[in-house]
């Protein structure tokens, strides 16, 4: 923790909040499930405030288990797993599972806001506390000790004002920062709808648009289509796995040994050149993808789930065949004559040599693909930024939040009643006041 501003007091978040967690109601007793109390998981703590959970419980099911009904206002944190440190504030009255602890803000000292505000910046040390078992968590102990530096009451106000108005610009940043990237796809899809109608050929002939006759895949390719074939695995000759098959490319290093070798491979080997598509998948999106083959210096097949088309070099280029293949136009196609048999989706090697395909000259297949690469590396660049700026936002807001709690984002005023006069005020009346349970059951 760095120096402390003045007027600031040491303290823990035990003393500034009264803290308990919730818990789940059996499974296997259907009344606890589908009333009418909000109950929240922890993965559900994805927003500043949480007004509509997954599940509802029952008042019995509240009854029944460790479950508790917090009030709103109340501040929830991840204790467990992956979400350790993720806060949110309750809009309505609800009860959580046990992976939250929830706090309560001691009234006089603390409030809602300053308090979520306070545990997200605490995330980091959170996540750090909770490393080192099989599963990260943190525990109420953990929370309740945890030691921050607690700002006047007055100047808890002023942070939290500034905080929210700082935090909803980087927000609203974000926000279109984050919408960027559809925008880059639907980019390309735009280039690669262009390409194959003729449009983007404008200006390189006279006549400034070109129409394309089509030609089935069976007509352009240099051999017939073929089936890949089922392998086992074994110390022979490398074979394709359906993983390979990323992004219009095949990844060969995506390969395992098969119990085949010589003569029995030799049918099934890829080279450069080749597209690969897959036969089947459960999504109807998916079957009939495919991917080019770029350069390979070893034998490796391709199995079962894929299906072999080599197109011929003398009538279309490989890079322009991808290009026509990731298409609109001819992913309808796919999908109108794919068939489902045990909800997997597959296409035939027959089907997709239906399949028609416009094709340019090879002067305007080069063209056109020079044209295609230079617009989706420019769709590239732009990306990059776009992820360098989505770090640089989620970085500001941390940078913003630390400012705050290091009494650096708003000034300090020396008539605040300084906390540690407050905390030894709330110790006092505390002592001196019957204790009392913040979360409720379910009466009687």
């Amino acid at each position: 923790m760095s120096a402390m501003p003045e007027g600031w007091a040491k303290t823990t978040l035990g003393e500034i909040a009264s803290w308990s967690s919730g818990g789940t109601p059996s499974r296997s007793e259907p009344s606890y499930y589908g009333g009418d109390i909000p109950w929240i998981k922890s993965g559900e703590l994805n927003a500043r405030y949480v007004t509509r959970t997954e599940e509802n419980i029952t008042e019995a099911g509240l009854a029944g288990s460790s479950a508790k009904l917090f009030p709103s206002g109340s501040v929830a944190i991840a204790m467990y797993g992956a979400t350790i440190g993720k806060t949110a504030i309750l809009g309505v009255d609800a009860a959580t599972n046990q992976a939250c602890a929830v706090g309560i803000p001691e009234i006089g000292v603390s409030s809602s806001t300053f308090l979520y505000r306070l545990l997200q910046n605490e995330k980091d040390a959170f996540i750090a506390k909770g490393k080192g078992g099989a599963q990260p968590n943190i525990s109420q102990a953990v929370i309740k000790s945890h030691e921050i530096y607690l700002p006047p009451l007055a100047e808890q106000t002023r942070i939290a004002a500034k905080l929210d108005e700082l935090l909803a610009q980087v927000d609203t940043l974000k926000a279109r920062i984050d919408g960027i990237p559809a925008l880059l796809k639907r980019f390309r899809q735009t280039v690669q709808e262009s390409a194959v109608s003729g449009m983007l050929m404008r200006g390189f002939v006279d006549a400034g648009h070109v129409s394309f006759e089509d030609s089935s895949v069976k007509e352009l390719v240099s051999e017939p289509l073929r089936n890949g074939k089922s392998v086992k695995d074994g110390i022979g000759s490398k074979v394709l796995r359906l993983s390979a098959l990323k992004s219009g490319i095949i990844d060969i290093r995506e390969s395992k040994l098969g119990d085949w070798s010589g003569i029995k491979v030799a049918p099934y080997l890829v080279r450069s050149g080749d597209f690969l598509v897959s036969r089947g998948n459960g999504s109807k999106d998916l079957v009939g993808r495919g991917g080019e083959v770029g350069s390979i210096r070893e034998e490796i097949a391709f199995p079962d789930t894929m299906i072999r088309i080599r197109p011929d070099p003398s009538i279309m280029q490989l890079q322009y065949f991808a290009i026509a293949w990731h298409s609109r136009s001819v992913r309808a196609q796919i999908e109108s004559i794919a068939k489902t048999t045990a909800g997997i989706w597959k296409i035939s090697q027959a089907d997709l040599g239906e399949i028609r395909l416009p094709v340019p000259t090879p002067e305007e297949q080069t063209e056109i693909v020079r044209r295609v690469e230079q617009l989706f590396a420019f769709a590239d660049q732009l990306e990059a930024r776009v992820a360098a700026a989505q770090e640089r936002i989620d970085k500001l807001t941390q940078s913003i939040l630390a400012k705050a709690f290091r009494g650096e984002l708003v000034p300090q005023d020396p008539n605040d009643e300084p906390a540690s006069v407050l905390l030894e005020r709330i110790k006092a009346q505390r002592a001196a006041a019957p204790k009392t349970k913040r979360g409720r059951k379910a009466k009687a």
